[in-house]
């Protein structure tokens, strides 16, 4: 009888060190959740969506460092990506991929140009992206404040925000240099990106945001990064990050 509860202890423990290997090869290589924590996404991602990364998008690299196993392909504009912030990488950042190595960059009276080339900007706009929105996402603001514009950068249309009275912060022109890259907040007045900041290492860059799996208005005042039940917003779940 000893001998049986002792395999059977044995036995448990091994097939939880591979359930924990499992997940966190998983974690490693393919998928990691985040939270989006602020509004510089809006209205694209709003506050408290929960999204999943794509971590082998780009490559493969060696576990706990920056060194690539493997590399399959570079960031391209106008894809959403996470990455360390160069200023303390132990805060992770989410942005959009404007300009990349070699890319001119110009940001300048809300107006975007990539490689002298004007990005294409109207007001026939997703209207989807904006419904979501509520005033608590405006801080000092208010919606009605802003401007609805969408955007379509390398084959990319994406929805932003602008605010009608105030110029959002400029940048450029400047060309990027190699391993680098240039990101903007697609809520251009309340963003904190390479405009204030710099540029992105590639080597900071951990994945590429797929899709919401999960969004709530508020959290769980007790346990903050929980979702409060009675907040969900149900239509988001499974909406793929343009």
């Amino acid at each position: 009888m000893a001998k049986q509860k002792k395999a059977s202890v044995s036995e448990s423990l091994s097939s939880f060190t591979v359930a924990v290997l499992i997940a966190l090869s998983i974690r490693w290589l393919l998928l990691e959740a985040y939270v989006i924590p602020s509004g510089s996404m809006l209205p694209s991602l709003l506050i408290h969506d929960h999204i999943f990364v794509n971590k082998i998008i780009y490559g493969v690299r060696v576990p706990f460092s920056k060194l690539w196993l493997l590399e399959f392909a570079k960031p391209q504009k106008g894809e959403v990506i996470i990455f360390q912030w160069p200023k303390n990488e132990s805060i992770i950042f989410i942005k959009r991929v404007i300009a990349g190595p070699g890319d001119v960059v110009f940001y300048d009276d809300g107006k975007l140009y990539v490689n002298e080339q004007l990005v294409e900007q109207t007001t026939d706009v997703n209207m989807w992206d904006y419904d979501w929105l509520r005033e608590a996402d405006f801080g000092n603001s208010s919606m009605s404040d802003h401007m609805y514009v969408s955007e379509t950068l390398a084959g990319v249309k994406y929805s932003t925000l602008v605010r009608k009275d105030v110029v959002p912060m400029g940048f450029g022109p400047m060309t990027i240099p190699d391993k680098k890259y240039f990101v903007m907040g697609d809520n251009r007045n309340n963003s904190e990106d390479s405009r204030y900041w710099g540029l992105v290492p590639e080597e900071n860059i951990l994945g590429k945001a797929m899709f919401v799996w999960l969004s709530c208005e508020e959290t769980l005042p007790a346990v903050s990064f929980l979702c409060n039940p009675l907040t969900i917003r149900w239509r988001r779940l499974f909406h793929y990050v343009n």
